[in-house]
């Protein structure tokens, strides 16, 4: 499953709505962390099998989602599960730190 791209505009019908897990990572382009954690995300969206999803959500672009959150820090990794805030984790992880989130 590919990586979506998450506005204000499709977060509740994507995440807020969604029958399984969704994984949320706010990031910026000129973000060194948020550089080295988007390939680690991006690999585990590919690796999703349907379990869950996996959206990005451009914190320069889209700042009232991320005021909503209270991310005040980049990279931020959010797991949503039944609509509510379900593990969060700020900077860089690991994959498998990323995945024991999910579980």
């Amino acid at each position: 499953m590919s990586v979506l791209t998450l506005t204000s505009d499709n977060f509740k019908n994507e995440v807020v709505n969604s029958q399984i897990p969704v994984l949320v990572d706010f990031w910026a382009s000129w973000c060194g962390p948020c550089r080295m954690v988007s390939p680690i995300v991006d690999g585990i969206a590919e690796e999703s099998g349907g379990k869950f999803k996996v959206g990005k959500v451009n914190v320069d672009e889209q700042p009232e989602l991320a005021a909503q959150f209270n991310v005040m820090s980049i990279p931020t990794l959010i797991v949503f599960k039944n609509g509510s805030i379900h593990k969060t984790s700020v900077g860089v992880r690991s994959k498998s730190d990323i995945l024991s989130m999910l579980a």
